[in-house]
């Protein structure tokens, strides 16, 4: 492949990964040409990513040549470089999958996640794989915190170790983040999550959504959630959470390891839009929600979309 070649290559990958299948969602409708007069965030998010530090191989049936922390790690720079206001959120299962995990207990996946500058991150299930002083002995190697609204750590040695939720400050634009966990009785073994008590989400979310909107003065709320996006059986998920919330604007989700190209929009309990977004697994994709917010009409416009990390992408 010759260095013209290349550099197309590179070229149509940013284009296509970074401004194509942009799906365009009107909270209060923002006009176009009002966006120069917004504030706009952008938020970067990932989930289930499993311990995949490499890209899958070339040969893979299913996913040729995809991923890869270096990719991974270049996009975030690259769009930090073109934006100022960045957010980093992983909405968990950063543990199990690869021989990284079982070599390293999930130190090496925190020090990369730490080193491409992550905001904050949830809990999820296999994060429990290696039982509670799994999880404790390598928050050290994570300089973000974890966030989880629903499980109640205070009769484990987690407890203190996780926070409901942090507020983020862009231009004077606050955004409230927090954490959903999914139950882990019958998911779970109970030698590995001990004492943690699960409260219903719902419930901890209303709570968390109210006192960040209403005491916090938060101007964008988000959650992250490992609830799952969407379940064919009577069963809490993100959709279904969506549909009962109130003040929040993005549902950031996993653990069903559901690809969207772009976030899904339904109505929340006010019969206001509300985003919900999930980029697969294995971190082949890294999504981007752009929030641009008029602080004078309290109106707001959503963009999202999806980056596929192809073996196209040149890093160099």
């Amino acid at each position: 492949m010759d260095a013209l070649e290349t550099n197309n290559n590179r070229r149509n990958f940013l284009k296509n990964s970074i401004y194509g299948s942009i799906a365009i969602i009107g909270l209060g409708e923002i006009p176009a040409f009002a966006k120069q007069h917004a504030t706009k965030i952008t938020i970067l998010h990932t989930n289930d990513v499993h311990s995949h530090i490499d890209p899958f191989p070339d040969n893979d049936p299913k996913y040729p040549g995809l991923g890869g922390v270096a990719r991974r790690a270049a996009l975030i720079k690259k769009i930090r470089h073109e934006e100022k206001n960045v957010l980093l959120l992983d909405a968990g299962d950063i543990y199990q999958g690869t021989y990284y995990f079982n070599k390293y207990g999930g130190e090496l996946e925190l020090k990369l996640m730490s080193q491409m500058g992550y905001d904050a991150s949830t809990i999820g299930n296999h994060d429990f794989d290696n039982g509670l002083e799994g999880i404790v002995n390598k928050l050290q190697y994570a300089n973000f915190p974890f966030l989880c609204a629903n499980y109640d750590f205070s009769d484990t040695i987690m407890n203190g170790k996780t926070s409901v939720y942090k507020i983020f400050e862009k231009e004077g634009v606050k955004i409230g983040v927090f954490g959903l966990g999914i139950e882990l009785e019958g998911l779970v073994g109970k030698q590995n999550y001990g004492n943690t008590k699960y409260i219903d989400p719902m419930v901890k979310a209303a709570e968390t959504a109210i006192h960040l909107k209403n005491e916090k003065k938060c101007d964008v709320i988000i959650c992250l959630s490992h609830l799952g996006f969407k379940y064919a059986e009577k069963k809490i998920s993100d959709v279904e959470f969506a549909k009962q919330s109130r003040y929040i604007d993005l549902i950031i989700g996993g653990h069903t390891h559901t690809f969207l190209d772009r976030p899904l929009v339904t109505k929340n309990r006010d019969g206001k839009d509300i985003c919900v977004a999930q980029v697969g697994w294995a971190g082949i994709k890294l999504g981007r929600i752009d929030i641009y917010l008029d602080k004078n009409n309290k109106k707001k416009l959503i963009e999202g979309t999806a980056h596929t990390l192809t073996n196209n992408f040149d890093i160099t």
